[in-house]
């Protein structure tokens, strides 16, 4: 039960803390602020057998698709969590370190990349899109951001 709610609330907060980073990158650099109903909109799709998308904007809207969206993106952040839990187990929590959240924050960057921006239309690592390097830095940075709430949110609850 230990590893569950660990694992709830450390990765609740790592995903808070990459919502408020996504704030701060709007309002600072005008960076527009993540659409979470598109992968509601995929995620929801891969519920049915479809994984991949031409553009995930032009698939079939899903009724509630934003809430769904939403709940995807904390149960990753939550997954993600648990896996830094599974490999380096609770005495990480209860005794945080930062490397083991930078490992883990930096290798999920690879879903993004490998599953979800392909998924959606987006190609590899976003290689159909114009920007496709800003996306990928923002991706980094922003993994490296949910890292340090992995690590922040294990220090403040031990």
């Amino acid at each position: 039960m230990e590893f569950l709610i660990r694992a709830i609330v450390i990765g609740a907060g790592a995903t808070l803390l990459l919502d408020i980073w996504a704030q701060v990158l709007q309002r600072v650099a005008g960076w527009p602020a993540p659409n979470w109903a598109m992968p509601g909109r995929w995620f929801a799709h891969l519920l049915r057998g479809q994984f991949a998308h031409e553009d995930i904007g032009r698939a079939q809207p899903v009724a509630n698709e934003l809430a769904i969206g939403w709940v995807f993106h904390y149960a990753v952040g939550i997954l993600f969590a648990a896996v830094l839990l599974a490999l380096w187990g609770l005495g990480w929590s209860r005794s945080p370190t930062f490397g083991p959240a930078l490992i883990v924050g930096l290798v999920t960057v690879g879903c993004g990349w490998f599953i979800l921006q392909p998924g959606m239309g987006a190609g590899v690592a976003a290689s159909k899109k114009p920007n496709a390097w800003t996306i990928r830095a923002l991706n980094i940075v922003g993994h490296i951001v949910f890292a340090i709430g992995l690590y922040g949110t294990a220090l403040l609850t031990r």
